[in-house]
């Protein structure tokens, strides 16, 4: 066997080396971590498109809000969609993560419902409302109401203002804290309630009729894409974070929620 044919044997060998490698590497799926709902009805749509575009996608769905990020912090997944940017920046702070965002993708705007008034301006004097025990949607149902004229709120509170940082209440509203999953189940009890919209929609409520009034698309509350920090300048995560962010998933997200869920970017 001669040199010359042996160095063209190997020249082969590293072509197709150069040539499966991408398809190798597709081997291995992105791991997308999601909770069950709206935000697993999108990522099946971008993980549609990603597939035709050479990216794919293994959605694995959560039935809690801790569980995500612990899986991404611990690298069991590449990326996640599913919280807000105020509850990542808690969950940062309060677990050690170094999770970041790389792009923004729905809002889930809160809304005051109610079966006892179909105004604001209707709560009497001393009205219970119900609002989420947790620091960031707590405060998030609080500034709405702020934004609606009912109470002010001190501004150093900022996005987690709870009821102790109101310093004008003119109509002495009072204000029951709960887990914002039963908040729906509340409103036979209180004259109003701030609800998130998953559970509005899982309750059988119609956030475009049935909500007094809903926070707008301007809301700080857009939930996102998070990587670990480390991965923020990945290019296959920057592309699956540009096929979500297009037209064809902003049109998906108008025609199947009507209103309810509102694209972010």
């Amino acid at each position: 066997m001669s040199i010359k044919f042996l160095k063209s044997l190997a020249a082969l060998a590293l072509g197709a080396a150069v040539v499966t490698q991408p398809a190798l590497a597709q081997d291995k799926p992105l791991k997308i971590g999601v909770t069950a709902g709206p935000h697993a009805q999108i990522f099946d749509v971008v993980k549609a498109e990603a597939a035709k575009q050479g990216l794919q996608v293994q959605i694995i769905e959560f039935s809690d809000y801790v569980q995500p990020n612990a899986a991404l912090s611990a690298g069991d997944l590449d990326m996640n969609s599913y919280q807000h940017q105020p509850y990542l920046d808690s969950a940062n702070a309060d677990r050690g993560y170094k999770l970041v965002s790389i792009g923004k993708t729905v809002i889930f705007p809160i809304g005051i419902y109610s079966k006892k008034v179909k105004n604001l301006n209707e709560l009497k004097d001393g009205a219970q409302i119900g609002i989420p025990n947790d620091p960031t949607n707590g405060g998030r149902a609080l500034l709405l109401l702020q934004q609606h004229g009912l109470i002010k709120l001190n501004p150093d509170a900022g996005l987690k203002a709870t009821p102790i940082d109101i310093t004008e209440n003119p109509r002495k509203l009072r204000f029951v804290e709960l887990d914002a999953a039963q908040l729906p189940r509340s409103l036979d009890d209180v004259d109003a309630s701030a609800v998130n919209t998953n559970f509005a929609m899982e309750a059988g409520l119609d956030p475009n009729k049935d909500a007094i009034v809903r926070e707008s698309s301007e809301s700080p509350y857009a939930n996102v894409l998070v990587v670990r920090e480390q991965d923020k300048d990945r290019a296959d995560l920057k592309k699956l974070a540009s096929i979500y962010q297009s037209a064809a998933t902003k049109a998906f997200i108008a025609e199947k929620f009507k209103g309810a869920v509102v694209a972010a970017w």
